[in-house]
């Protein structure tokens, strides 16, 4: 292999260049979002929904009554109850309104209007106190206005309403599943970031358990800034619970995404990386688990970890043997002549006919390109090339039919067949590539 400080003799672009930036390279996965309703709502501008303008019209009768009240004197009946005009009958009732005072009544005849948004939502989250009887009712409206784009930007800026789903969510009551569902969809949105973040610790006991708290905490992680924050959030009780959730018989999907957004920032693959190895020897055990979503995120969390090259020997090591686990999704039932199937580890050897490689293109690649980061170091590649990697490769290159997986296939097997770097450059994740060089080769790459 050309040494790479030439990258660009590569006639097919650059070998082994590209996915070592973890600044632009790290993976992330998109927002979840767990309701999305088949008919939109209303306008904002015009009427949040039809149920919020019965919400309203509902608080403006409950103002009456306490008018009402007010109106009788402050009396109560036997039961505790103000007393109320109606409650004396049609003549007191005639009295005591005529003696109102005139803003009473006017306040009373004026006609009801329909609420703005910020209004009702507020009576929203009024209704979604603990102590509140409608809460249930509440949280399913909240989980509705979640539905539309312009519902979760509303949530987004009104952190009281957030902070009220987020303790409903954390509790045991009945508005529990929706209100931690409205949560799911209104941490798509940016601006609700700052203020779910001091609702995560009451989370954390959810993780073992909740696809959803899962999928608030993956929303709240996507960007490579916040995934720190929401890690420190979560506290040292993270990697516990992280790893209870991993270990349940069937993980929710939102876990993979969760742990791979985790994985952008430092601190995340450290906490996946830690020493006992526990957490890792989960994530290679899913390589091969039936969910697309929750293996994708699996892989993505590992492709980041492998940028932390200091690991690379621990994980090609007997006591993980994530090679073995890495290149089974890459291969396939052919057969091999016997002096090639004794090359590879004993885990690949004469697979069966049903063997079947991964079926997402997208998901190929990442495993090919986290093959690459193991390659990045002279002991990765050496390691490699002696079990055989190169003959797994030469058939799925054979197979491959996606383009962005072929590149990846093809670069990768660049660097195992290649020559080795000069001395000094043997660790190709510390190599520096001049910008303008790593701009040809990235456009060199996409076309």
């Amino acid at each position: 292999m050309a040494a790479l400080q030439e990258p660009v003799a590569q006639s097919q672009g650059p070998p082994c260049v590209s996915p070592y930036n973890s600044s632009l390279y790290v993976t992330k996965l998109p927002a979840f979002l767990g309701i999305q309703l088949a008919q939109p709502f209303p306008p904002l501008s015009f009427l949040v929904a039809d149920w919020l303008k019965e919400l309203s019209i509902r608080a403006v009768a409950r103002r009456r009554r306490e008018v009402d009240a007010a109106t009788a004197g402050g009396r109560v009946g036997a039961d505790g109850a103000p007393v109320t005009a109606t409650d004396e009958g049609p003549r007191a009732a005639i009295t005591e309104a005529a003696a109102a005072p005139a803003e009473t009544k006017a306040a009373m005849a004026a006609p009801i209007a329909e609420p703005s948004p910020s209004v009702a939502l507020s009576e929203l989250t009024a209704l979604l106190s603990p102590s509140s009887p409608a809460a249930p009712e509440a949280a399913e409206a909240a989980l509705a206005l979640s539905g539309s784009a312009s519902g979760r930007a509303l949530l987004a800026e009104h952190p009281a309403a957030l902070s009220a789903l987020s303790a409903m969510a954390a509790s045991a009551s009945r508005g529990a599943r929706p209100a931690l569902a409205a949560l799911v969809n209104a941490s798509s949105e940016p601006a609700a970031l700052e203020p779910l973040l001091a609702a995560v610790p009451s989370l954390l006991p959810l993780l073992p358990r909740c696809g959803a708290a899962c999928g608030v905490l993956a929303n709240l992680s996507r960007d490579a800034a916040a995934a720190p924050r929401v890690l420190r959030a979560l506290g040292p009780g993270a990697e516990e619970a992280l790893l209870r959730a991993l270990s349940a018989e069937r993980p929710p999907a939102e876990l993979g995404a969760l742990l791979c957004n985790l994985s952008q920032a430092p601190e995340g693959r450290r906490a996946l990386l830690e020493p006992s190895g526990r957490v890792l020897g989960r994530l290679l055990a899913l390589l091969r688990c039936p969910d697309t979503e929750l293996r994708r995120g699996i892989v993505g969390a590992l492709r980041n970890c492998c940028f932390q090259h200091e690991h690379h020997a621990w994980l090609l090591s007997p006591a993980l043997e994530a090679l073995p686990r890495l290149l089974l999704p890459l291969a396939g039932p052919e057969e091999l002549p016997e002096h090639e199937m004794e090359q590879l580890p004993l885990e690949l050897q004469y697979l069966p006919p049903e063997q079947r490689r991964e079926e997402q293109p997208d998901i190929r690649t990442m495993l090919l390109e986290t093959l690459l980061l193991l390659a990045a170091t002279k002991a990765g590649r050496c390691h490699l090339r002696s079990t055989g990697t190169y003959l797994v490769l030469r058939e799925l290159h054979a197979w491959e039919s996606d383009a962005a997986a072929l590149r990846a296939c093809h670069n990768l097997i660049q660097v195992l067949i290649g020559d080795e770097p000069e001395p000094g450059l043997e660790n190709l994740l510390e190599v520096k590539v001049p910008e303008h060089l790593e701009r040809l080769l990235m456009d060199s790459a996409d076309g």
